[in-house]
């Protein structure tokens, strides 16, 4: 996996409010997000929620990722 990018504390929050509440389907519900936003024309809100599927899987992981000191 590259070296993740995750912007700002609004994804960080986001994710973790669906892992909280999703648990191991917390992914799932991003995609569903994103995909209504697309449904709607929305597309900030599309990336935003593609965005956070990303961090939700980076969290996840168990792999050492980056650098590591």
């Amino acid at each position: 996996m590259d070296t993740p990018f995750i912007h700002g504390r609004v994804a960080l929050a986001d994710a973790s409010d669906l892992m909280e509440r999703f648990g191991d389907d917390a992914g799932y519900e991003a995609a569903a997000r994103a995909e209504e936003s697309r449904d709607n024309g929305n597309v900030t809100r599309f990336c935003h929620w593609r965005h956070i599927e990303r961090v939700i899987a980076t969290l996840s992981s168990e792999e050492v990722s980056g650098s590591v000191h």
